[in-house]
C-alpha cells in the first residue's frame, strides 16, 4: 500500500482540484509500477474511460467515460470535521498570533517570552470555539469525525450544521458527527454522494432534537430515506431534491412529526406515488417541482367533497411538471387545507393566452387558496372570478341539464367533473339568469362600455349621475375623472360599488392600478363615493 493512503481508500470520496469522486479500484494497472487510484468523477467530462485500461476492465462506471486512474498523492481524502471548523473560522495553531520557539510570541521585531503560552493559546481557542452555535463547512474537504468526543469537548454549543459538498462517503460518518453535538437542530449534508444503511440497524440518539434535515444531491433512495427516519424522531423540514427517488413507499411509524417534505428534481414514476405518502397527519408544506407528475387524483372523494389524504397540507407547489388537464386542478379543491399553490410551467397553462383569465380560472376552481403563484388572493379578486366563472360556463350548465328550478336542477355527470365548483357558485350568488347569459363576450373583450350611476352617500346635495365607463378604465382613472366632476382630491376619494344583482353588499374598490373589470362591475350598478 502506498504510504499516506488511507487503509479504507476503497469507496472513499477524494478531491482533485476541483473536481469530486469516488475510489472504485486501488491497485496495480499492468504494465505500469505502483499502486493507482481508479476514480468515477461525478462529472463524466472529468474522466477518460469506463475503468478498462489495455482490455482489462479494474472497475465500473455509470458513463462509458466517467472514469481515470489518478495516483494518490494526486488524490485529496479529505480532514476531520474540527479541523475543517478550525481552519474555516481562523482557529488552528498557526493562526492566532505569530509563534516562535519556547513559548515566544513575537510582536513586529520584539520577541516576549510568556510562561504557559501553549496551553494559554489552547484555552482562548477552546473558548472561541464554544461559542460557535451556527457552523458552515461547506467544501471543506471534510470527511471524517476525528478522535472520539473530541468535537463534543470542543464544540459544546452548535446547534446548525452546514456539511455540504465535502468528501462524507457513509451516513455512519454523519452519524459520528452528529452524536458529539448535544442540541442538534439543522443539519445541510446536501451534495454528498454517500452510503446509507441498506437494512434496519440500531439507531442512535444523535438525532433526537434534529428539526431540519437536508440530503438533496447525496443518491438516497426512499426505502434508505424510511430506514433512517427511524433516528428522526421530532423532524420537521426534509429536503431530498435531485436524488433520482422514483418510487415511494408509505411511512408506517415514521415522519410523522414532518411539517415539510421536499422531492423536487425527482421523476417519480406517477402522480399515484403520492398516494403512499397522503396520510403524514402534520405535513403542511409538500414541494414536488420538475417531479414529471402529469396527473392528481385524490379517488376517495367525489365531486364536490374533501380528501382524507393530506389532512393538513397547505402549501403545494407542482410547477415544471406535465399535467395537461384541467381535472387535476379541480382535484386540488378536495385538499382540506389547501391555502397556497404553486403550478407555473404545466401544459395546462398553454390551454388560456390571457394570464388574467387563467389566473381567475384558477382562483375559482378551488375554493380556499389565499396565494396563488406567489401572489396574494384578495378578497375581491376572489369574488370576481367566481363571479365571472358562473357566468361563462352559465350556458354549458344549461345545455348540461341544469335549471334555476331546483327540483329540475339536475346537470349531468360529465358538467360536474369539469366544473365541480359550479352548484357551489350558484349557491353562493345564485344560479346565472338567462339575460345574463345572452350574448355573454368573452373575458379578453376590451373596452365594453358599463353604465354605472355615481353617487355620493355622505352628501345628499350632491345628484346622482350615470356615466358610461370603459370596463378596462383603471381605478385610478376613474378618480380622475370623479377629480373633475366633484372637485376632490383623488387621494382623498374612497370608492366602493353595489352590486344590482347582490342585494346589501357592498365591495371596496381599494386597488388603484385594477380595472374595473377586475372587480366584476356590470352596468346598472352604482358606484358610492367617500370623502
Amino acid at each position: 500500500m502506498a504510504a499516506g493512503l488511507p487503509p479504507d481508500a476503497l469507496g472513499r470520496r477524494v478531491a482533485c482540484g476541483t473536481d469530486y469522486g469516488t475510489v472504485r479500484y486501488v491497485g496495480s494497472v499492468s504494465p505500469t509500477a505502483g499502486i493507482w487510484l481508479g476514480v468515477e468523477w461525478d462529472d463524466p467530462q472529468r474522466g477518460k474511460h469506463d475503468g478498462s485500461y489495455e482490455g482489462t476492465q479494474y472497475f465500473k462506471c455509470r458513463h462509458p467515460k466517467g472514469g481515470s486512474f489518478i495516483r494518490p498523492n494526486k488524490a485529496n481524502f479529505g480532514v476531520d470535521f474540527l479541523t475543517a471548523v478550525k481552519d474555516r473560522y481562523g482557529l488552528n495553531d498557526n493562526q492566532d498570533v505569530q509563534c516562535g520557539t519556547e513559548n515566544t510570541v513575537v510582536f513586529g521585531t520584539k520577541t516576549v517570552e510568556f510562561i504557559g503560552m501553549d496551553s494559554v493559546a489552547e484555552q482562548q481557542r477552546q473558548v472561541q470555539l464554544n461559542k460557535l452555535v451556527d457552523i458552515s463547512v461547506r467544501e471543506c474537504a471534510v470527511s471524517h469525525a476525528g478522535q472520539e468526543e473530541e468535537i463534543s469537548r470542543t464544540c459544546t454549543n452548535m446547534r446548525h450544521i452546514n456539511l455540504s459538498k465535502n468528501l462524507v462517503s457513509s451516513w455512519e460518518t454523519v452519524v459520528a458527527i452528529a452524536s458529539q453535538v448535544q442540541n442538534l437542530e439543522t443539519l445541510n449534508v446536501s451534495e454528498n454522494k454517500m452510503r446509507f444503511p441498506s437494512t434496519s440497524t440500531f439507531t442512535s440518539s444523535a438525532f433526537s432534537n434534529l428539526k431540519i434535515l437536508a440530503l438533496n444531491q447525496t443518491e438516497i433512495t426512499w426505502t434508505e430515506v424510511l430506514l433512517c427516519a427511524q433516528g428522526w424522531p421530532v423532524l420537521e423540514e426534509l429536503y431530498l431534491s435531485s436524488n433520482n427517488i422514483t418510487v415511494l413507499e408509505r411511512p408506517d411509524n415514521v415522519l410523522q412529526t414532518l411539517k415539510l417534505l421536499d422531492l423536487s428534481d425527482n421523476q417519480l414514476l406517477d402522480g399515484n406515488q403520492l398516494h403512499l405518502i397522503a396520510q403524514l397527519p402534520r405535513l403542511e408544506q409538500l414541494i414536488l417541482r420538475n417531479t414529471g407528475i402529469s396527473s392528481i387524483h385524490f379517488p376517495d372523494a367525489g365531486f364536490g367533497c374533501k380528501t382524507k389524504m393530506f389532512p393538513s397540507l397547505k402549501r403545494l407547489a407542482i410547477n415544471d411538471n406535465k399535467i395537461s388537464q384541467w381535472s387535476s386542478i379541480n382535484e386540488l379543491d378536495k385538499l382540506p387545507s389547501l391555502r397556497a399553490l404553486q403550478c407555473n410551467n404545466n401544459p395546462f397553462v398553454d390551454t388560456e393566452k390571457n394570464p388574467e383569465t387563467l389566473k381567475q380560472l384558477i382562483i375559482a376552481k378551488i375554493s380556499q387558496l389565499e396565494v396563488l403563484n406567489n401572489c396574494e388572493i384578495l378578497p375581491a379578486e376572489r369574488r370576481g372570478a367566481e363571479f365571472d366563472y358562473r357566468k361563462i360556463f352559465g350556458k354549458d350548465w344549461l345545455e348540461a341539464g341544469g335549471h334555476w328550478n331546483p327540483e329540475k336542477n339536475k346537470p349531468s355527470e360529465e358538467f360536474l367533473a369539469a366544473h365541480p365548483r359550479y352548484p357551489a357558485l350558484c349557491l353562493k350568488y345564485g344560479a346565472p339568469e338567462e339575460g345574463e347569459l345572452k350574448g355573454q363576450q368573452p373575458l379578453t373583450l376590451k373596452n365594453q362600455l358599463l353604465t354605472l350611476t355615481i353617487t355620493c352617500p355622505e352628501k345628499p346635495e350632491q345628484k346622482a349621475v350615470e356615466k358610461k365607463l370603459p370596463e378596462s378604465m383603471t381605478i385610478q382613472k376613474v378618480k380622475g375623472l370623479l377629480y373633475r366632476l366633484f372637485k376632490i382630491p383623488t387621494s382623498d376619494l374612497k370608492l366602493s360599488y353595489r352590486s344590482s344583482k347582490l342585494e346589501g353588499k357592498e365591495v371596496e374598490l381599494d386597488n388603484d392600478l385594477k380595472p374595473l373589470q377586475f372587480y366584476s362591475i356590470e352596468s346598472g350598478d352604482c358606484v358610492l363615493v367617500r370623502w
